[in-house]
């Protein structure tokens, strides 16, 4: 028994003391297609495990449309701090890599939608983001955070048949 509490404890420090989130990975993970090979419209969600100990227990994901011949991706993603300074919690950019790692966690692809059906389903992505009814409040727990708002653009858009994973603590505020 007492080795098990040894471990556990060198584990949650380690967790605890990972490195600083400015120096964490955030280089492609190499998932996305590139926008100048794919001329496609392209509709992605990821997610992964969220930064130091919390990536025990749950994951952050966002979703990356890219419109037909578009030459970038738009991700948008919800993010605590944001709403701390003011700001929406709905952080929106255009990137080349939607896939980046999330400060030193490689992000799994839970969804991929690609041509016709992904350009029928952008307008109604952006449009459940436009009416996100949490985007100016944040809670690690039980939400809203960013798997509220991932889980609430899925119920929203029900064909992209989107299943978030166990981890994705928050995803039941949106029921």
């Amino acid at each position: 028994m007492r080795i098990y509490i040894i471990i556990s404890v060198v584990l949650f420090i380690s967790a605890c003391s990972s490195t600083d989130w400015r120096k964490a990975s955030r280089e492609p993970a190499g998932i996305a297609s590139p926008p100048n090979e794919d001329s496609r419209a392209i509709i992605e969600v990821y997610a992964a495990d969220a930064f130091s100990w919390r990536g025990w227990f749950a994951v952050h994901p966002w979703i990356a449309i890219k419109e037909e011949q578009a030459n970038k991706y738009s991700v948008y993603e919800v993010i605590g701090w944001q709403v701390d300074r003011g700001l929406s919690a709905i952080r929106e950019y255009e990137t080349l890599t939607p896939d980046r790692y999330w400060f030193g966690s490689k992000p799994e692809l839970l969804l991929s939608i690609k041509g016709e059906k992904a350009a029928k389903l952008i307008p109604q992505i952006k449009a459940a983001i436009a009416v996100y009814p949490w985007a100016n409040e944040y809670t690690v727990f039980p939400g809203p955070n960013s798997n509220t708002f991932v889980a609430w653009v899925a119920l929203q858009v029900p064909e992209l048949e989107l299943e978030l994973p166990f981890s994705a603590i928050g995803s039941g505020y949106a029921d």
